[in-house]
């Protein structure tokens, strides 16, 4: 990124933060069109909470989607509860379990602990509690299952 990049990605993240999410929007656009992983991630956020404008579910699970598949490990976790919950996409376990160890992969615990939940309760992956109590583990809950 040039100069005038950085300042127009530093004022874009600045009107997020400062919730002037319609701003925001249109300012982390162009960003995220080239493929700026960050900028895809938030208008995933605004567009899934309609934060300034009309929840757009398309469009949230296109940048979240794009964002995750960059190895956003935020967007990662997103688009795992997007398929977990039927938001924004049809309910897909499966889908979602498979998200969830991607972001759990890398470190983000709240993944570790969704998906221990989901081996605990066999929900989109087969049931299985020695997973369950190993993600647990993994995620800093000793006594769990």
């Amino acid at each position: 990124m040039s100069f005038e990049d950085d300042v127009d990605f530093s004022s874009a993240m600045a009107a997020f933060e400062a919730k002037h999410f319609a701003r925001a929007a249109q300012m982390l656009s162009p960003f995220a069109q080239k493929g700026n992983a960050e900028a895809q991630h938030r208008l995933a956020i605004i567009y899934q909470n309609g934060l300034g404008m009309t929840r757009n579910d398309e469009l949230a699970h296109k940048w979240m989607r794009a964002a995750a598949e960059q190895g956003h490990a935020l967007a990662q976790h997103g688009l795992g509860f997007m398929y977990l919950e039927g938001e924004c996409v049809e309910k897909n376990g499966e889908e979602a379990a498979r998200w969830f160890q991607m972001a759990a992969d890398q470190g983000m615990a709240g993944s570790l602990t969704t998906l221990a939940m989901m081996y605990e309760q066999g929900n989109g992956v087969e049931q299985n509690l020695e997973e369950a109590r190993r993600l647990y583990k993994l995620a800093g809950f000793d006594d769990a299952v």
